[in-house]
Order: C-alpha cells, then structure tokens, then sequence
C-alpha cells in the first residue's frame, strides 16, 4: 500500500511543479499596437471619404433640391392693362370704358409759372433718381498682349439693370459685347463698391445677357441701397409719352435723360425674332446703354449699344422691353435660347390670295449655317405647320421656337412653289453662340 502511494505521488508530482510565464515581447506588443492604430485611422479616413462623397447623392435622393426659377409674366394689350389683376363686374367696365355724361366743373384757367415747370422737371427726375438704385456699372476687362509680346489690360464699361435675384445670387442684364472676351467681370454698385461677377447665360441673337453676382459677396450696407428694376408694359407705349432714360445715356454712368417717344413703328428683324424700336427726342451717342422708363418708373425699353451705332440725329433709341421678357427670363434661369435661323413674315389670307401663295409664314432669308439651313429650307418657302400645330402669325412662330430646346427636332411642314405637295423637313434646333 505505501509503495502504491509513492507511486501515485510520483505520477501526480508534476501538479506541484510551479508554470513559469512567458516573457513579454515589447517589441512585437508595440507593433501590433501601431498596426491597430494604423488600421484604425485608415478605417476611419475612408468613412470620412466615402460620407463626404456620398452625402450629397444620398441628400438629393432623400430632399430633392428645387432650383430657384425667376419668372416675368408676358405682357398683352388690353383691357387688363388698364383694370389691372382685381376682379371687376362686367358693368363695373362699361362704365370706365363709357362713362355716363356728367357735367363738367367749370375750366379754371391758370398761367403756368416758371417755378410750377422747374417743380415738374424735379418730379420726373426724381423718377430717375430713384430708378438709378437699379443701376450698376459693368466693367470687362480684356487682357491681351500687344507687338512686343507685352501683356497689357483694357477695360470696356457699359450699365446693367438689376433684375432680382434667385436666393444664391443676384442677377444683372446687360450686353454681351461688353463682356464677351473679359477675362474678368466687374460690377460697381451705386455705393461705388465693386464686386467680381460671373456670366451666366446670354443670347448671341439679341445680344442681352445675365450675369450673377453672390449675394454673399455684398455687403449688408450695399443690398440696402441698391434696388430691383420694375418691368414695364411697352406693348402700351406710344408716340408722345414721355420718357426717362437712366444709365449712361451719353456714356456718363448715373446720368439721366428726359423727353418724348417720338416713334414706335421701327423694327429691328434677327434671326427667329422681330423686335419693336423705340426712337426719342433725347440725346444720345454709340456709347449709349442703359434703360427706358416710364412716369410709373418702370422700364419700357432696354438701351444698348449694338442698336445705336447709326444714330443719324444723335438721339437715343431702345427695344421694346415686353418682346424681350421671355428670352430675360430663359437666361435668368439657366437657359440656352433655342435657333433655327429664319427671318420670316406673316402671309395673311389677302396676301395668299394675290400672290398665289399658302397662307402662314413666309422664309425672306435662311442664315447660313443655321439649323434651318442645314435642313433644307430655303428662301420663298412658306411654313404651314410647325410640329403638327398650323402657324399663321409672326408671334405664333417665335413662340415655338423659343418652346424649343437646342437639339431638339421639330418638323417644318412648309410650302414649296413647283410643288404639289407640302415638304415636310426635320429641323434640329441649335443655339446662336
């Protein structure tokens, strides 16, 4: 029994035996640590990279943004004009527009004095005072090399009208020309502070264009000062009104010019568009930009330089404003201004029947290059139908152009002399850069 005990305190023995650690390795220790470490400023930069770039797609998808969208409603002639929006009873507009005879007060007749015309003159210029808060200066500056390969700047000024604003940035119209080679645009507020300006879309037909300022970069003091133009109904403008130009009338920023519209019958013909002239009694010279206002302060007429060139009479001249508002809001909002390249006149049905011809719209000139070209339009043409509506007036057509998008096709069906048949033509519209 006891030699059975030793035995089994002999096979148990090693139960007594004391386990020794292994060493640490501080080396090795130290090295996994970094690793963890590096691994995890790794991870973390990657989330960090991925979050950044995902973020926006993620936030779109889950809150679609909306674009601001600036709009000018169109103006027509009518009794709208002189009624305005309020609703008013049919009798309610009888009577304005055939009032009842009534008896007339007694005629007071008075002299005016030279104080009463001076007070009036103040009046009207206090229209224009008050107009100029719309105003900017824009400044192109073109750098250019001159023969000796020495890098010199020039700078070419004209005014801007302030047209609003969309939330992110302020919109201004003004030429293309001025800014069309600037490498930097510049625009000078009535405060005299100037900021750097961008452009954002213009119309090589008209030669208008919009450009945006960062509200963020204008200061509170200055958005204080400046005002928004009012856009006037020149569809109602007529020979004698008076007018007030503001700008530059005579190159000189801020001045302002008083007299009449002497006429309104003058056309200006582009490609896709005619546009109604305003010519006055005021001064004026190729320099000449700026705006036309009415008594109201709104403006009825856009003055720029490209129609001002062959002044015989040195007086100044404008576009209609109303024939301008859709192509100011399509730029305002980011869009390019759809071209076929046609200048056209309307066939009325007196004409179609003495000159044997279809009644709608008559192709005087196809410009070359242009999208129409290209198609196969040709002068002496007369379009019937444009993407399956029949076309019979000027108006009509300009507006499915600019119903347009460039690159998209419309069909032309038009009518061709020697012809049986109506041609029908596929036209892709461009854009006129």
């Amino acid at each position: 029994m006891a030699e059975w005990d030793k035995q089994e305190k002999e096979d148990f023995a090693f139960i007594k035996e004391k386990i020794k650690q292994k060493p640490v390795n501080k080396k090795r220790l130290f090295r996994q640590g970094m690793y963890t470490v590096g691994f995890a400023v790794l991870f973390g930069a990657v989330s960090c990279f991925v979050f950044v770039l995902l973020y926006p797609v993620v936030e779109e998808w889950l809150h679609p943004r909306q674009d601001p969208f600036i709009s000018i409603p169109e103006d027509e002639m009518g009794t709208e004009e002189l009624f305005g929006t309020e609703d008013i009873s049919t009798e309610e507009k009888e009577a304005v527009l055939d009032p009842p005879e009534a008896e007339l007060p007694p005629v007071v007749v008075k002299e005016l004095e030279l104080a009463d015309y001076q007070s009036l003159q103040n009046k009207i210029y206090a229209i224009g005072k008050e107009a100029n808060c719309s105003v900017v200066t824009v400044t192109g500056v073109v750098s250019d090399t001159d023969w000796y390969n020495n890098l010199y700047e020039s700078n070419g000024q004209a005014s801007g009208i302030i047209i609003g604003d969309n939330g992110s940035e302020l919109l201004v119209l003004t030429e293309h020309k001025l800014v069309m080679a600037a490498t930097q645009i510049q625009v000078t507020f009535i405060d005299e502070i100037t900021v750097n300006a961008a452009l954002k879309k213009y119309d090589g037909n008209t030669g208008i264009a919009i450009l945006s300022v960062p509200l963020q970069s204008i200061g509170e003091d200055t958005k204080n000062r400046i005002d928004y133009a009012k856009l006037g109904n020149s569809l109602t403008v007529e020979q004698g009104n008076i007018a007030i130009a503001i700008g530059s009338p005579l190159g000189t920023n801020y001045s302002i010019g008083t007299g009449n519209i002497t006429s309104v019958g003058n056309v200006i013909q582009t490609a896709d568009a005619t546009y109604t002239v305003f010519t006055t009694d005021i001064a004026g010279n190729s320099n000449s930009s700026g705006a036309l206002l009415n008594l109201n302060g709104e403006i009825v007429g856009l003055v720029m330089q490209d129609y001002n060139e062959n002044l015989d009479n040195n007086t100044l001249t404008a576009i209609s404003i109303s024939e301008l508002k859709k192509i100011i809001e399509m730029l305002s909002n980011g869009r390019d201004i759809p071209y076929l390249g046609l200048k056209v006149l309307a066939v009325t049905e007196e004409i179609a029947k003495e000159n044997d011809l279809a009644q709608g719209i008559y192709i005087k000139e196809v410009m070359l290059e242009s999208p129409a070209f290209e198609a196969g339009l040709q002068s002496g043409d007369v379009i019937v139908k444009m993407g399956g509506e029949e076309i019979y007036t000027v108006p009509t057509y300009e507006s499915k152009v600019l119903e347009l998008e460039p690159e998209e096709p419309i069909e032309i069906v038009v009518s061709r002399q020697g012809m049986d048949e109506h041609l029908r033509l596929k036209v892709m519209a461009g854009r006129l850069w």
